[in-house]
């Protein structure tokens, strides 16, 4: 079973239960011409899924967020800390994309042998994350040791997932994760225990993101103009779509305050 990292003297002091600090937080953040000051604050534990208008913008988002884009303007904070190198959030974050960038004659046990040895994991511990991280993502023990490219997209990207788990991180920035795989397999990987794991998930297809997150934020012409619990959608009697976020952002837009 994978656990969340985050330390309990972290986030279970009095002070923070009361506060419920910010896992993610991004303030006036501006990348080229899909975010424009943006800003959003995401508690600690959320399941946030992140649409956007236009449907790059929300890709855009994660990546500001893991540090492979920088923003032309703004402040990232991960965890209150604003220093994205190892030795602030850097270690405590990890971002899986559609294309895992893992080469493709590499074998799964050399991929992870390296995101350990990235990690400065003993090698006890390296073993033991390793194991049980290919384990989560279902690679089994018979293509380990065989190139990658041999199980073709599905098996890149769960070995994709099984390097990002190894860190076992406390926010986690899926975009458009493991679209080549089953939908039930899907969706079996990607509900991640840990109630202090923070997950941001971006997609173009929000049902099928149904039962993974929590809570719903669109962003509209580079800023957020909707964060909301997805029930929100349900009581409005609204699908699960781009067009049905629309229609409640813009019902929130239109509502007298």
């Amino acid at each position: 079973m994978l656990a969340s990292s985050t330390p309990d003297a972290l986030w279970s002091a009095p002070s923070a239960r009361v506060l419920r600090p910010s896992a993610v937080s991004c303030t006036d953040v501006t990348r080229g011409s899909l975010l424009s000051r943006c800003s959003i604050r995401v508690p600690v534990g959320m399941r946030l899924l992140v649409v956007g208008e236009p449907e790059e913008s929300a890709s855009a988002l994660l990546r500001v967020l893991a540090g492979l884009s920088s923003p032309g303007r703004g402040r990232v904070e991960i965890a209150g800390l604003r220093d994205p190198s190892a030795e602030g959030w850097g270690r405590r974050i990890a971002h899986l994309g559609p294309e895992p960038g893992i080469p493709r004659w590499m074998t799964p046990t050399e991929a992870m042998t390296l995101a350990a040895g990235l990690l400065e994991l003993p090698a006890a511990e390296a073993a033991r994350r390793i194991g049980r991280a290919l384990a989560w993502a279902r690679v089994s023990a018979e293509v380990r040791d065989r190139p990658i490219r041999r199980g073709g997209p599905p098996l890149i990207q769960r070995v994709g997932l099984a390097a990002a788990l190894i860190a076992d991180p406390e926010v986690l920035l899926l975009d458009e994760p493991l679209r080549a795989l089953e939908a039930d397999e899907r969706f079996r990987l990607l509900r991640l225990p840990g109630k202090r794991r923070t997950i941001l998930l971006a997609s173009r297809y929000p049902a099928s993101e149904k039962g993974l997150a929590t809570h719903v934020a669109l962003l509209r012409g580079g800023r957020i103009h909707l964060l909301t619990r997805l029930a929100e959608l349900e009581a409005a009697g609204l699908p699960l779509s781009m067009k049905g976020i629309g229609v409640l952002a813009d019902l929130r837009a239109a509502a007298p305050r």
